[in-house]
């Protein structure tokens, strides 16, 4: 019943008065209040039935727009109200529902739908919307309005939703040639010039908004075709297809012929109205009985235990899927249309289209799925291409490498969607059919293109062939479907098209191997774990008895006694209690280091433990639950005992990660497992043995079970992969298995046998193998009930293995009861005598069995469970846990200290002639200990200083020969600096608070402030990239802690703390921090640091010298010329006192330079104009004496620093030297020409010297 205001809305719109309508004056109101009643229907869609039972679209709408289409207002309205309509119910309840009450709603709306669609099957009603159609596509895009872009968007969405109905199969009961609706719905189209249309909106450049649209609109023109049909409609039948049904009609002949035979054999040679009753040994009725047979003999092979019972029901989750798709074949009239609209849009359509359409998907700019219409159309028209009159240009846009693996990736995506959402499996398996069967199409046109004649289509196929054959991805993949196939998710269809594209695909690959020697593939190791596996309970309890902890607690006490409680440094920096980083949590990672202590101690490591016990005690000092801060050293060693007696909770111990091929047993695979690619040689033999797997072959066997129904291509691929495995691999024992064995006998009884000879003479070759087996294997019989893997394959024919057994290539080592024992009181003698040796090494001279290695007796010691792992006995390297020093040793290393004491590398040859190597560490910290050096900047590296020139009463000949003795010495200006001594060797934690302080001055020295135009290409980029506030910040940092050093006379490192935005985003870029390392100012040192801080060693002039510096150069960017009053005011006053002593090191370095250019120019052989230009070069001042004198009364911390030396390069010169003034020069390019012209004067750059410098100069 409709609803009072729904009918009189309807009633307002007009009425049909034959084949005239007149609508109504408030007609176009009507329209727009039926749309807004749309909007606001319930879940039931109840507005929508109630339009659709008063036929709305039929009486109304359609003679609207087919008669008043002048009027555009209520045109557009009219479009719109049918658009809503017509969708799919399948848009309008989400997915198809569950319940009855909804199911039946939903049912209803589809069958409203089919009447609409039979409504619009009506060419007058296509011709009005194609004329309209083809007006608005003859606007300019200048011209054309957004009403007029909506309009065409809904009349395409109109077509779409018309033709996306789906056929009623109760009323349409017709047969092949026949009209259909949707038959009928296309003739409309064709006739009316729609098709037309979709093809122009296809090829038009400035139409490609709409690609989505026509792609849609011809998949479900072409919904219900075959493409191999459609490519020979109106032509006479092919000799294959005669052929085929001449086939068809044989077996259905021979299964004629062979009923009637039977049905005659069935007669007696008399009537006889008791048929008999019959007694069948051997065959057991409900009770101990023989079963009594009451039918004549000759139905006796018919019997069942079943006959009579009722059907059992199969649930509904383990039903077989069904095809969804229904093919049939249209009346001809529209099988030639369709024809040519092909043939039409694979010449002027296709390439264009999938190309835009494949940019969108990749682009996201389609709906979700859409891409199931591009899989349909490259599966369909490449087919047809192929099918009729083979073109590879009319389709080379979806024959390439990028297609492949587009569709290789939905392929995986689908497949794994499909197990993982379980409720729309499905659905996802549809669309992997779809993506199959484009794969499919895409490897036979390429087989194709292959045979073709023309030679640059052969090398095309040639190159994608390799490219699809050298990836693993796209030969496991066919592995992957066969063995993960699910016939309650996936039709029979789509394991027919697997095993087709299967077979292409390995007849291409076999045919591609044999024309080469060798062929390089990927090959892809995916990292496995094992599982964890909990410590050994029976090695616990044997090493925690009360004898053993004694034992044990003896040995560790008198360690610790005896080195009276210190821990050794090395071990305080290697145990770390904490891990900030980790996801346990904080109570297990307690827990976790008290079991840690407790494993040291029964490790006998003493020390270990106590280190450990004080550095969770640090971490954890509440509850104190490792005991106090201030705890005395007995009061430690009866806490250590306590832990070493308590029960404490064990967690697992996981394995470590190994690289394997397969999952074997204990293997558990990461989501996001790390993959190593690597390049191997490819065997197509070994290819063909991954099918040799009973869970692939189960597909195979399912599928031949409708060998009647197959076609002959079908069973053909199907016989010639078992022929491979049977036949060439001599696996036939594979298919050893009953139910396959029943199969058997069905084909060799079928009466149509002689249409399938090929499968039949397989099936001979199989059972006449089985039956050579039986006689020499009286288990193979029992074989039959299961389905075997390879290694049962092999026992079947060389025999079985006795329990125990093991393959020949891993023999089990054996050990007597005699052996075991001698091992295990051999393995607690020596392992509790507290002896640093290796154990193993002692063990294996004592056994009475001297062929057993090392390996062998590790591993049965874990076996026993005297061990826990292998790691626990892996040998120690020489040298790494050397810790004491012996009187030799120590006497040793003082003889080499005397004897390398003047040389340039002390602890260089120190190491080299050491007996007993230790690191650099231990070295120079005996070596203090020693007191043999008082800091440790005694062992840095000495470097060469620069040769001193006299000029008085030297002429220039002999300045050259000085000169270039040095460089012949190997002394020049590419000389690297020598390697000095790490910094981290020297890092040693301790707890004196002037240690550390020591530690961070000797991290200080390592910043130095460099020269302004070392830094001006920093200040340029950090200036140009907009970070002019952050460097204002640094100029106002730096004065103001000058000004606080002057003030106060306390020197302290000064953190940089960003408070804004913009500067924190300075801190953090490279740049900036590369300006801050250049002008001395250090990074954090250590993870308690977080802010970048301003060194003690730079005075107060020192930092307002580097804050306007960093002015100057962001202020006057590509100036050359700048006066030396502009930088200090105190060098231009000193520069006139000075200048007899800038002309003598003017002279030097330019006698220097010109000696350089000398030897350039002998090295390269070449000539070059002489030196013409040199710049002028600024001198020491009297002022920078004074500023370092004044900076020594303030400087209380003094800090040792590089001895540097002057080079020809100013970069080198700032970096080598720590703090001292000093003065370089520019060399222009000796190969560039320069003009004969004073130079400007360089700006005066100055720095700090430290005290210590200053005492090494002395």
């Amino acid at each position: 019943m409709m609803n009072c205001e729904l009918l009189a809305t309807c009633s307002a719109l007009g009425y049909l008065e034959g084949d005239t309508y007149h609508r109504e004056p408030d007609c176009l109101e009507s329209v727009k209040d039926l749309i807004r009643y749309l909007r606001h229907e319930d879940d039931t869609r109840d507005i929508r039935q109630q339009l659709g039972a008063g036929q709305i679209v039929q009486n109304d709408l359609l003679p609207l727009i087919s008669q008043h289409h002048e009027e555009k207002a209520l045109f557009d309205a009219c479009i719109r109200l049918m658009v809503n309509l017509t969708q799919p119910a399948l848009l309008c309840f989400g997915k198809v529902p569950d319940e009855p009450a909804t199911r039946h709603n939903f049912l209803q709306v589809v069958s409203y739908l089919q009447d609409y669609k039979q409504a619009f099957a009506n060419e007058k009603v296509f011709g009005v919307l194609s004329e309209k159609l083809y007006n608005l596509l003859q606007l300019d895009w200048e011209q054309r309005q957004e009403e007029d872009t909506l309009l065409i968007e809904r009349i395409l969405l109109l077509v779409r939703n018309v033709l996306h109905v789906p056929a009623d199969p109760k009323e349409e009961q017709s047969v092949d040639d026949d009209a259909s609706v949707h038959d009928k719905l296309l003739w409309a189209v064709h006739i009316s010039g729609m098709d037309d249309l979709i093809k122009f909106l296809g090829s038009c450049p400035s139409e490609q908004q709409w690609s989505m649209h026509v792609l849609e609109i011809i998949s479900l023109m072409f919904r219900d075709q075959i493409p191999e049909q459609l490519s020979s409609a109106g032509q006479a039948r092919s000799v294959k297809e005669k052929e085929k049904d001449t086939q068809d009609l044989e077996i259905l002949r021979q299964k004629e012929i062979s009923e009637k035979r039977n049905r005659i054999l069935q007669r007696g040679t008399r009537h006889s109205r008791f048929g008999g009753s019959y007694v069948v040994q051997g065959l057991k009725s409900i009770g101990d009985k023989d079963i009594i047979f009451h039918k004549g003999l000759h139905n006796f092979k018919n019997y069942s235990h079943d006959t009579g019972k009722e059907i059992r029901k199969v649930p509904k989750r383990q039903q077989m899927a069904r095809d969804a798709e229904m093919k049939r074949r249209s009346a001809l009239n529209v099988r030639i249309f369709l024809k040519e609209f092909c043939i039409d849009f694979l010449e002027n359509c296709y390439n264009r289209l999938m190309y835009q359409v494949k940019d969108n998907l990749i682009r996201e700019r389609a709906e979700q799925h859409d891409e199931t219409y591009y899989l349909w159309a490259v599966s369909f028209f490449m087919e047809f291409n192929r099918c009729h009159h083979f073109k590879p240009e009319l389709v080379s846009e979806t024959v390439s490498i990028r297609t492949f693996h587009f569709i290789e990736q939905n392929l995986t995506n689908y497949y794994e969607m499909m197990l993982t959402d379980r409720k729309e499996a499905l659905s996802w398996a549809r669309r992997m059919h779809l993506a199959l069967k484009a794969y499919q199409e895409l490897l036979k046109t390429v087989s194709e293109m292959d045979q073709s004649k023309n030679e640059n289509v052969r090398e095309s196929a040639g190159v994608i062939k390799s490219n699809i054959f050298y990836l693993m991805e796209y030969r496991e993949i066919f592995l992957t479907l066969l063995r993960k196939f699910d016939e309650t998710k996936q039709p029979r269809s789509f394991l027919k098209d697997l095993v087709e594209t299967t077979h292409i695909f390995v007849r291409m690959l076999e045919h591609y191997c044999k024309g080469r020697s060798n062929l390089i593939v990927q090959k892809k190791k995916v990292k496995h774990k094992k599982k964890p596996k909990s410590q050994s309970t029976g090695s616990e309890k044997t090493e925690r008895s009360p004898e053993i902890l004694e034992e044990t607690w003896q040995t560790v006490s008198q360690e610790l006694q005896t080195s009276g409680f210190q821990v050794i440094e090395s071990i305080m920096d290697s145990v770390i209690p904490f891990d900030a980083a980790s996801e346990v949590p904080l109570e297990e990672q307690r827990i976790e280091a008290m079991v840690r202590i407790q494993d040291a101690l029964m490790n006998r490591q003493g020390c270990k433990a106590l280190g450990l016990l004080r550095a969770a005690r640090d971490v954890w000092p509440e509850g104190d639950v490792f005991g106090s801060p201030n705890l005395e050293p007995e009061e430690e060693l009866q806490l250590l005992k306590q832990i070493l007696h308590a029960s404490l909770p064990r967690s697992t111990v996981p394995e470590p990660e190994e690289d394997d091929d397969g999952g074997g047993e204990g293997m558990v695979e990461e989501e996001l497992a790390p993959v190593r690619v690597s390049e191997t040689e490819f065997n197509f033999f070994d290819y063909i043995k991954r099918f040799a797997s009973a869970n692939i072959l189960k597909p195979y066997i399912l599928l031949l079970k409708n060998y009647q129904q197959n076609s002959s291509h079908t069973n053909h691929c199907i016989v010639r992969m078992l022929h491979r495995i049977a036949y060439d691999l001599k696996m036939e024992a594979l298919l050893f298995q009953l139910s396959v064995f029943f199969l058997f006998n069905k084909i060799l009884w079928d009466p149509a046998a002689g249409a399938y000879k090929e499968l039949a003479t397989f099936v001979k070759f199989v059972v006449n193998r089985f039956f050579i087996l039986s006689a020499q294997n009286n288990k193979a019989y029992i074989e039959l009930l299961f389905w075997k893997n390879i290694g049962v394959v092999r026992e079947m024919a060389e025999g079985y293995q006795k329990p125990g057994e093991e393959d020949g290539s891993k023999k089990k080592i054996k050990w007597t009861a005699e052996e075991e024992n001698e091992l295990r009181e051999l393995y607690f003698q020596h392992s509790i005598s507290g002896e640093n040796a290796d154990v193993i090494e002692i063990i294996i001279p004592l056994l009475q069995n001297p062929n057993r290695t090392r390996k062998q007796v590790v591993s049965h010691l874990v076996q026993m469970g005297l061990v826990n792992s292998a790691k626990d006995l892996k040998k120690e390297r020489k040298g790494t846990r050397i810790v004491l020093w012996t009187e030799d040793q120590e006497l040793e290393l003082q003889t080499l200290f005397e004897q390398f004491r003047e040389s340039d590398d002390i602890l260089g040859n120190i190491m080299k002639h050491i007996t007993v190597k230790r690191s650099r560490a231990r070295l120079v910290e005996k070596l203090l200990s020693l007191g043999l050096i008082s800091e440790r900047k005694e062992l840095y590296k000495k470097r060469r200083k620069q040769p001193t020139v006299k000029l008085s009463g030297m002429t220039e000949d002999d300045f050259f020969k000085e000169i270039e003795g040095d460089f012949d010495n190997g002394v020049s200006d590419d000389e690297e600096p020598e390697e000095e001594l790490e910094e981290s060797d020297y890092e040693i934690e301790d707890e004196m608070p002037k240690k550390q302080s020591s530690k961070e001055r000797q991290k200080t020295q390592e910043f130095s402030v460099k020269p302004p135009h070392v830094v001006r290409e920093i200040v340029e980029q950090i200036h140009n990239e907009g970070m002019l506030g952050p460097l204002q910040w640094l100029q106002s940092c730096l004065k103001r802690t000058a000004d606080d050093r002057e003030t106060d006379g306390c020197l302290q490192a000064v953190p940089l703390v960003p408070l804004t935005e913009e500067n924190e985003d300075a801190m953090e870029n490279k740049p900036f921090q590369r300006l801050l390392k250049k002008l001395g100012i250090r990074p954090p040192a250590s993870e308690q640091e977080t802010f970048w801080r301003i060194p003690n060693n730079i005075g107060p002039s020192q930092l307002r010298d580097i804050a306007s510096s960093l002015s100057l150069l962001g202020g006057a960017e590509h100036k050359t010329e700048v006066s030396d009053q502009d930088t200090t005011p105190t060098v231009t006053k000193e520069r006139v006192e000075d200048n007899e002593q800038d002309q003598s090191e003017q002279r030097v370095q330019a006698m220097q330079a010109l000696v350089l250019a000398r030897k350039k120019k002998q090295h390269q052989n070449c000539t070059a104009e002489p030196l013409q230009c040199i710049q002028q070069a600024a001198s020491d001042s009297d002022s920078d004496a004074e500023a370092r004198s004044r900076q020594k009364t303030r400087v209380t911390t003094k800090t040792s620093v590089k001895r540097g030396r002057v080079l020809e390069s100013d970069d080198e010169n700032w970096d080598d030297s720590a703090g001292t003034t000093k003065v370089t020069v520019d060399e222009p390019e000796l190969d560039s020409d320069v003009e004969t012209r004073p130079a400007p004067a360089k700006r005066r750059r100055q720095r700090i010297e430290d005290d210590d410098d200053d005492d090494d100069d002395d």
